[in-house]
């Protein structure tokens, strides 16, 4: 009877170590199952991760190169820009400057007009002078009355022909006209010869018209 107790205690001990063993093979095979997936699921996240830096990266740089070729296309039109403005203050510089040369040539003409017209005038009036200097004052003031209603006539017909400025100078010898233009066709000399003789009686080869 003591034998087969202890038969069976050895049996039972054999079986626990059989169950023992098969456990912790299982334990240690599902163990190691679980470290795969997990290698593996790791080597999938940094798989990713990498493509996700990657593909920010080539984000940046796509931003990056954007914004530099809208940099410089927003320099060269700003450069254009400021050429354009450059060449329209320009020119404009150049066409007030060209106003203001007729206009301050004409008011030099009223004011050697003016003078002269004093001038005479105060021969007329003065208690001393002759009546010879008296009469001549009184011819020349009207001849410079006459100078002046010619040349603004003179000068109002050749605007009206499409020229922009013009200021006439007048003396006994000669007439100078002074056009505002690049340049002057002969039909255009022509034109504003016959206006300037005519309005002044003036011999053609007496007028000297030139550009500016």
């Amino acid at each position: 009877m003591k034998i087969l107790k202890k038969n069976q205690l050895i049996i039972l001990v054999i079986s626990l170590m059989l169950v023992t063993a098969g456990y912790l093979n299982f334990t240690t095979t599902d163990n190691n199952q679980s470290s795969v997936n997990t290698v593996a699921e790791l080597g999938d996240a940094t798989l990713v991760s990498s493509n996700d830096v990657e593909n920010q990266n080539n984000i940046v740089e796509n931003t990056e190169e954007d914004y530099e070729k809208e940099s410089n296309e927003t320099v060269e039109n700003n450069e254009v820009a400021s050429s354009e403005t450059s060449s329209v203050e320009n020119e404009t510089q150049t066409t007030a400057q060209e106003d203001t040369y007729f206009t301050t040539s004409k008011l030099e003409r009223e004011n050697i007009y003016s003078q002269m017209l004093e001038t005479y005038q105060e021969i007329y009036n003065n208690t001393n002078s002759t009546s010879e200097q008296k009469t001549t004052a009184i011819e020349e003031i009207a001849k410079i009355n006459k100078t002046k209603n010619a040349i603004m006539i003179a000068e109002n017909l050749v605007i009206a022909k499409g020229f922009k400025n013009i200021v006439i100078f007048a003396n006994d010898n000669s007439v100078s006209v002074i056009i505002e233009a690049e340049a002057l066709e002969p039909e255009q000399i022509a034109q504003i010869q016959n206006i300037v003789s005519r309005e002044l009686e003036v011999g053609a080869e007496l007028i000297n018209i030139s550009t500016k």
